[in-house]
């Protein structure tokens, strides 16, 4: 291995000049300290200055056949790999307005011919300096921002994870699937997308608060944890003291959620949404629903898109105790639910979507290990 090769460069400065004897001076000016490249014209600059490794420093003369020197400092200014290198303007135009010009297009300084040699190496150096300083900020920055880009994907993550370990949790104590809360996931993305443009809903429905209900849907049935399993595994109808029981897991679910919010002791964003959801995905639009009889644009969005999302899910889905209804009924269903049980506008995205809704089924179809973990359940009930 080369010995010199762990020390550090010299840095490089390129310097433009038409004259030959001017480009001769200063090669012998900065030769002791510095890697000196020279461009007798503009265009041969640009190339020099786009070539790997950049320059560090570029001293510019102004007056040049061809391309003069304010057209090479504007054309390096326009482009990102050359914006950041420091220009000094070596000139013998040296009135204040040829000055102001020349900082104006961008120079870091101005020095005009003749020149002073000492003048000029300690602005060189000044100039080495403050671009060194410029560096390790932009690296710290480009640090920085990566290690904000990687603790938020990590904080995604863990979200993710959180949400389908709390949603799990629900599923092994009910008769619906861990597909269920898949399908239902699906079809609110499905809804909320088609529905961003919409004058009534595009001030929410953005990409960050759909991404937010595609991580909050799977916590809608997330109070039924608290349901005895005399009643949340029962195959058939509810008595009326048995129903009223089962539509606390609203109330539940969402003091669930709240109870976890307070422990982080902050204001979570897809917590609030999987509050909604959770308390409100049972509302009706006509205010026939539970557990507070909202009805209209008085629901959240949240819950209104849940709750076509899950009543479909409900319908075509085979249970233990129930066979799966054909997708064309269920369609029919959410259609006839416009307006009474449904939002007009979520039931009409749904109308528009019913084929995405069919594939989704499919993608996430339960199967027969899902459907002998409910019978082992139902069996467990009757003993």
């Amino acid at each position: 291995m080369n010995p010199s090769s762990d020390l550090p460069s010299k840095p490089i400065i390129l310097v433009v000049d038409d004259t030959p004897d001017n480009l001769l001076l200063m090669a012998n000016l900065l030769k002791d300290s510095y890697t000196v490249k020279a461009a007798n014209n503009g265009e041969k600059a640009l190339r020099i200055a786009r070539d790997t490794p950049p320059p560090d420093l570029i001293l510019l003369d102004v007056m040049m056949p061809g391309m003069n020197g304010h057209e090479v400092a504007q054309a390096l200014q326009a482009e990102p790999g050359t914006r950041g290198i420091p220009i000094i303007f070596l000139t013998a135009m040296s009135s204040s307005d040829d000055e102001t010009r020349g900082l104006e297009l961008g120079a870091a300084d101005y020095i005009t011919k003749p020149i002073s040699p000492p003048v000029v190496l300690a602005r060189v150096r000044t100039q080495l300096k403050v671009k060194d300083a410029a560096d390790f900020l932009r690296d710290q920055n480009d640090y920085l921002e990566r290690e904000v880009q990687r603790r938020t994907r990590e904080l995604g993550a863990i979200q993710d994870v959180t949400i389908h370990a709390m949603a799990s949790l629900a599923e092994t104590r009910d008769n619906e699937t861990g597909n269920h809360i898949r399908r239902t996931q699906h079809y609110v993305k499905v809804l909320a997308e088609h529905l961003r443009e919409h004058p009534r809903f595009r001030h929410f429905l953005d990409d960050a608060n759909i991404t937010l209900l595609f991580k909050s849907a799977p916590l809608h049935d997330i109070g039924k944890v608290g349901i005895p399993d005399a009643i949340l595994l029962k195959p058939g109808r509810f008595t009326p003291e048995e129903f009223e029981i089962m539509k606390t897991h609203t109330t539940l679910g969402r003091d669930a959620i709240a109870h976890a919010e307070q422990q982080l002791g902050m204001d979570v964003d897809f917590l609030t949404l999987a509050k909604q959801i959770a308390y409100s995905h049972q509302e009706k639009w006509d205010g026939s629903g539970y557990p507070e009889g909202l009805s209209g644009d008085v629901i959240p969005l949240a819950a209104r898109l849940m709750a076509v999302a899950d009543v479909y899910d409900a319908l075509i889905s085979r249970r233990v105790y129930k066979d799966g209804m054909p997708h064309e009924k269920a369609v029919d269903i959410i259609r006839e639910g416009r307006g009474t049980h449904f939002d007009p506008d979520v039931c009409d995205a749904f109308m528009a979507n019913v084929q995405a809704f069919k594939e989704i089924a499919a993608r996430f179809a339960d199967n027969d290990h899902d459907l002998a973990k409910q019978a082992t359940a139902m069996s467990y009930l009757k003993e």
